[in-house]
């Protein structure tokens, strides 16, 4: 894949509660994050790339799923990664 090991521990360093847990939602999320924004990318340079396109709206999904699981169980949270990934509310 195209990060390395350190990227990743990074993400969930910043975001989970170490960079060993990556099973946090909040982590979850910033990964998603960061591999949409990666793929939205290449799309704008590949129109016709369909499988990538088939591959970030799959990812799209997973994200809203977790940030509608984080909305439900923690409002706190849900707000506090929509603040630092700078994502719009997208759970009404």
């Amino acid at each position: 894949m195209y990060l390395s090991k350190e990227a990743k521990a990074e993400i969930f360093a910043k975001h989970g509660q170490s960079a060993a847990d990556t099973g946090s939602a909040e982590g979850q999320v910033a990964l998603f994050t960061t591999r949409i924004a990666h793929l939205t990318g290449h799309l704008k340079t590949n129109k016709k790339d369909f499988s990538t396109q088939l591959a970030l709206q799959k990812l799209v999904g997973k994200r809203r799923a977790l940030l509608g699981y984080l909305f439900k169980k923690d409002i706190n949270r849900y707000r506090a990664i929509i603040k630092t990934l700078e994502l719009r509310d997208i759970i009404k």
